[in-house]
């Protein structure tokens, strides 16, 4: 890596049980709140599924550790900085590779001295069980792309816009030569922006809603007015590089034999339905297309914090104080788990959550001061302006019309929509009766790419609003093998490790 900080090492010795905080996700979240508690004096064990600290939005790599594509990498490297130099004095433990599948609250009787217990699945190939326990737990697992299905989208080259920014981010790879990125919401700019100037020829930004609808929202916009230079800047530098931005349209399909070889944008109305006759097709060998975030709150819900309806139709996001607590004491939600906001709206969580996490665990915080009181008028701001974010780009039902009855909605199971309406004609009127006649939702993803398509689908044959989904109810946020189950069943994996096992 060129002038770029260094990940921290995965530490082998985590020392005694328990920790004062398991912090999940290491991301703008959960980085900060590690921070945060760890400068309160807790030790702090970080379990993050990726294998650097940074998460989705600073996904730095040996080719791209110099900050290159990336936004906001001060503000990175400065939390690295930090973050190392509490793991290096013992007060944060940091286990990358591990997917947190069940955090298991104390029991009823020990509310207010027991201790969570943070159950995962370490690396990728190994498969070993691993476990943490911790007087207080923060959730900081972000969100994923929400994808909207059309016919031809399982051809290859059609990939999730956070796909292609990936593999630009972390290894300095661009996606294809011709790309058409798609789909709703500001987050397209940068994806595109990047594959620009990394030498891909962007075809066409295709956005689905009305961006000029910000302009009707002033109040929602104060305090977040630098919000519209940065959105100008990625578009003058489109401009100059001649990339048509088509608002107010969608990809309605993708074309191909084998791959992808051109994809069918059409012009849609308010509630995202194909103009009649406004066809036609692009070239492009990659579809980059996404359609916002959906926060991923499984682990939330299944240790019993309160859900509620999320930002966009079908999601759910945490409930939570100001202190970032849920429902649950002690377990706390940061960053996206409460709503998609951003980077710095999820820095300002992952603060919050990480004092009032010290202070749940017994360790004095500082009162209040001018900067908490600024960082409440940052996080009211960002709120308002995540808010008006929704509303402008938010998911129309109409979409709904794109798909015909061959395409694929669930890829794991390879369930079609004809398959799918053929099981709402048998009664189906949810996502949970649904996924039992026609299997949508139960392959390797869990119902994450398919879940929150199939309850629009299902909401709309029979004429209600979309609900959300149900792979917030699931006992397992991740899959996880069968030997790791069979032994924590048998009581042969029931120990109590001192910390993330590596």
């Amino acid at each position: 890596m060129r002038n770029a900080a260094r990940a921290p090492a995965a530490r082998p010795d985590a020392g005694p049980a328990p920790w004062d905080l398991a912090v999940v996700g290491a991301g703008p979240a959960g980085m900060t709140a590690a921070v945060a508690a760890a400068d309160a004096g807790c030790r702090v064990a970080v379990l993050d599924l990726g294998e650097r600290p940074g998460g989705q939005y600073w996904r730095w790599g040996p080719v791209t550790g110099d900050g290159r594509y990336h936004h906001g990498w001060p503000a990175f490297t400065a939390l690295l900085r930090q973050f190392t130099a509490h793991q290096a004095a013992g007060r944060i433990g940091y286990s990358p590779g591990h997917a947190v599948f069940h955090v298991e609250p104390p029991a009823i009787d020990d509310a207010g001295s027991g201790h969570f217990r943070v159950h995962a699945v370490a690396h990728d190939r190994r498969r070993d069980y691993a476990a943490v326990q911790a007087r207080a737990v923060v959730v900081a697992t972000g969100a994923y792309d929400r994808q909207l299905p059309v016919p031809g989208w399982t051809l290859p080259g059609v990939m999730a816009a956070g796909a292609a920014q990936a593999l630009l981010k972390g290894s300095g790879v661009v996606a294809g030569r011709r790309v058409v990125v798609a789909g709703a919401g500001p987050f397209l700019l940068p994806v595109a922006a990047g594959l620009a100037g990394a030498g891909a020829t962007v075809v066409a930004v295709v956005e689905a809603g009305q961006p000029l609808d910000y302009l009707r929202r002033p109040a929602g916009l104060a305090g977040s007015w630098r919000k519209l230079p940065e959105a100008g800047g990625y578009l003058a530098g489109l401009a100059r590089r001649r990339v048509p931005v088509l608002r107010r349209h969608a990809v309605i399909a993708a074309h191909g034999d084998g791959r992808l070889r051109s994809v069918t944008v059409a012009r849609i109305d308010a509630a995202w339905a194909v103009v009649p006759g406004t066809e036609r097709a692009l070239d492009a060998d990659v579809l980059a297309a996404g359609y916002g975030f959906i926060p991923q709150v499984e682990l939330l819900g299944e240790a019993g914090a309160r859900l509620v309806a999320g930002a966009g139709p079908g999601a759910l996001a945490a409930l939570a104080g100001p202190d970032q607590q849920t429902t649950v004491p002690g377990l706390f939600a940061a960053g996206e788990t409460t709503g998609v906001g951003g980077a710095d709206l999820a820095r300002i969580e992952g603060a919050a959550a990480g004092r009032a996490a010290a202070r749940h665990a017994g360790h004095p915080v500082a009162a209040a001061g001018r900067g908490s009181r600024r960082e409440r008028q940052a996080r009211a701001s960002l709120t308002r302006f995540a808010a008006v974010m929704e509303s402008v780009h938010a998911v129309q039902p109409g979409w709904t019309t794109w798909p015909d009855a061959e395409t694929v909605i669930c890829r794991c199971e390879e369930v079609t929509l004809g398959e799918l309406r053929t099981a709402i004609s048998l009664g189906a009127d949810d996502t949970r009766s649904a996924k039992l006649l026609s299997r949508p939702g139960m392959g390797w993803c869990q119902g994450r790419m398919c879940g929150h398509a199939v309850s629009a689908i299902v909401a709309a044959a029979g004429g209600r609003p979309d609900g959300p989904g149900d792979v917030a109810g699931r006992p397992l946020a991740q899959p996880v093998p069968l030997r790791v189950l069979a032994a924590l069943a048998g009581g042969s994996a029931d120990g109590d490790p001192a910390g993330p096992v590596e």
